[in-house]
């Protein structure tokens, strides 16, 4: 009977499955299990002990490095199950060795994708030391360095694999040279990134308009310009066209213009009116939030229904909620200076004349 049970067993484990041994999936599916076990006790004790160390030390350098090679070190244990899973499994040693190769790839260059992310705060701080590159340039670097790592580890990855990247492409031909053609206005785009950072146009955070297009810069990319409007949407503008376009950056601005007109009544008297002037003037001079100059408030033209005084002066802010306060209170006090002085604000108006006609007697 026991006999029976054991040759029914070994009979079960000698099952073919895609003409390999069941007994030899079950073995390779175990093993690969065993170095996940392992890397999880490599976690739990190895990085848990570095991490307790490296937070102990004066510098965040170890630190930073330790958690961008954290999670490739950990592959390696995956990579690992994996070689000893096929090598149990009896794949064939070729395709085995591309696979194993090409993780070990990946992971490598996982590697140093992750450290560039982790350094980009030193990458900014050693250009900011400068004083030639902006948070907006650095990070427009870091883009492309991560572009360039990713792309170098795709080719060698392909490379592995025996596709000759270089040949590949030249036996393109024509549709090399479309490629070519339609990676003109990525380049440009490019080209035209490079201009906005280096010439510092603008940076993230900053109201401007190009053409049509008019908000808040919220990003500046390799190949384009995203700006938040003001009723929320988002504009995407290619850099090359910011690079060719006029670009009005209203932060940059160190004031705001104030340009209105009054008007009073025809019934105010050259003395008022004189007053009112220069102590409308008088008021702008000593307000703290008002440019000294230019100053022009003067009468300027008779209008239809009123005397019309011109004004034109400068906020000392550009920034759109403060300069709208600065005005809300000057408007404020130009109205008590015209009602002190017993003088009103005209308003349009329209004077109809009746004439009576004359009754001759005998009529």
């Amino acid at each position: 009977m026991e006999s029976n049970v054991f040759s029914s067993v070994l009979s079960i484990l000698d099952y073919q499955i895609f003409n390999m041994s069941l007994y030899k999936i079950i073995l390779a599916v175990f093993v690969f299990f065993v170095f996940l076990f392992a890397r999880k006790f490599f976690t739990l004790i190895v990085i848990s002990t570095l991490k307790k160390i490296v937070e102990k030390t004066k510098t965040d350098l170890d630190d930073k490095f330790l958690h961008a090679i954290k999670d490739p070190v950990r592959f390696l244990f995956i990579i690992a199950g994996i070689y000893f899973m096929f090598y149990f499994l009896e794949v064939d040693n070729n395709v085995l060795f591309h696979i194993l190769k090409g993780l070990l790839i990946f992971d490598l260059f996982w590697i140093i994708y992750n450290v560039i992310t982790e350094f980009e705060d030193y990458v900014y701080h050693l250009l900011g030391k400068f004083g030639q590159a902006s948070k907006e340039f650095a990070s427009f670097l870091i883009k492309i360095t991560k572009a360039f790592v990713i792309t170098i580890g795709i080719v060698a990855l392909l490379q592995d694999w025996g596709i000759n990247v270089t040949g590949f492409v030249a036996s393109l031909g024509l549709g090399g040279l479309a490629f070519a053609l339609a990676a003109k206005d990525t380049a440009a785009n490019i080209f035209g990134g490079i201009a906005i950072l280096t010439d510092n146009i603008f940076k993230i955070g900053e109201w401007v308009k190009i053409g049509n297009a008019e908000g808040i810069v919220e990003d500046i990319g390799m190949r384009t310009t995203k700006i938040r409007a003001f009723d929320k949407r988002l504009i995407v503008v290619p850099n090359s066209v910011i690079a060719n376009s006029n670009v009005e950056n209203f932060s940059r601005r160190d004031r705001r213009r104030i340009m209105m007109r009054l008007g009073l009544t025809y019934d105010t008297t050259p003395e008022t009116m004189e007053k009112i002037l220069n102590e409308i003037r008088q008021m702008l001079l000593n307000h703290p939030e008002i440019h000294n100059e230019p100053i022009l408030i003067y009468f300027d033209e008779y209008q239809d229904s009123a005397l019309g005084i011109f004004c034109y002066f400068f906020t000392t802010t550009a920034v759109w909620d403060e300069y709208l306060r600065i005005r809300e209170d000057v408007n404020l006090k130009i109205k008590e200076i015209v009602e002190k002085n017993g003088a009103s604000f005209a308003f349009p108006s329209t004077s109809l004349y009746v004439e009576t006609p004359v009754r001759i007697k005998g009529d």
